[in-house]
């Protein structure tokens, strides 16, 4: 049987802290995305997997879709802390099950709270930059521009979300519009675009990759405010 090529797995975010005393973080969320033209299945490893519950940790992603994997920390004890564990992503093909890529997730418990809110929107803008570009790469259209677009917008939604104490409504707004890009038709001739004015409604492939995306981060600024 022949070998299937390598690709490369896009996880969101790259690493976790969870934090001894706040309860809040000892559940969190990861997002596999899968960007590519056909049905990938998954699977969650780790090294420690009697510290960790996971919550689906296998399945499959239709194109261009993505799905969320909830992790939820079990072990809280000072034999513990500081202590980094592994998560390990694997993406094989839906039908042979030959394995396509993985992706490494660091895992660390602290002790304490967590010291500020802007270390880790710094740490989560940082690994959003680094996916986007990563995505631009496989891309075989132009899509920086949308991709610098909302990677703007998703800075100034996460520090005015978290500077105020009340229902995020910027944000909400933004996951709308999110939520509307995603539902308007896709562009089937990216190659020749139609001159006609309803053309400019039609997204392509990857332009609504990142939109689901940017939907899934907007979600975790909501509902962490």
């Amino acid at each position: 049987m022949t070998e299937l090529k390598r690709l490369p797995v896009f996880v969101f975010p790259s690493s976790l802290n969870f934090f001894a005393e706040e309860s809040s973080s000892h559940k969190q969320m990861v997002t596999v995305y899968n960007p590519y033209d056909f049905v990938v299945s998954f699977k969650v490893l780790c090294n420690a997997p009697h510290k960790y519950r996971i919550v689906d940790p296998e399945g499959s992603i239709k194109p261009h879709c993505c799905v969320d994997i909830v992790i939820r920390h079990i072990s809280i004890l000072p034999t513990c802390y500081h202590v980094t564990d592994k998560f390990r992503i694997q993406m094989n093909d839906h039908i042979s099950r030959q394995l396509l890529g993985k992706k490494d997730l660091s895992v660390t418990l602290l002790p304490g709270k967590s010291s500020g809110i802007s270390e880790s929107t710094a740490t989560s803008q940082d690994t959003y930059k680094q996916f986007s570009t990563e995505l631009t790469a496989t891309s075989s259209g132009d899509s920086s521009a949308p991709i610098m677009q909302i990677q703007a917008s998703s800075e100034n939604l996460a520090k005015l979300g978290y500077q105020t104490a009340g229902p995020n409504y910027i944000a909400i707004v933004v996951a709308i519009i999110c939520i509307i890009a995603l539902m308007l038709p896709s562009d089937e001739s990216e190659s020749s675009p139609s001159s006609s004015l309803w053309s400019l409604f039609h997204l392509s492939s990857q332009q609504k990759l990142v939109f689901a995306y940017s939907l899934g981060l907007v979600t975790m600024v909501i509902f962490r405010v």
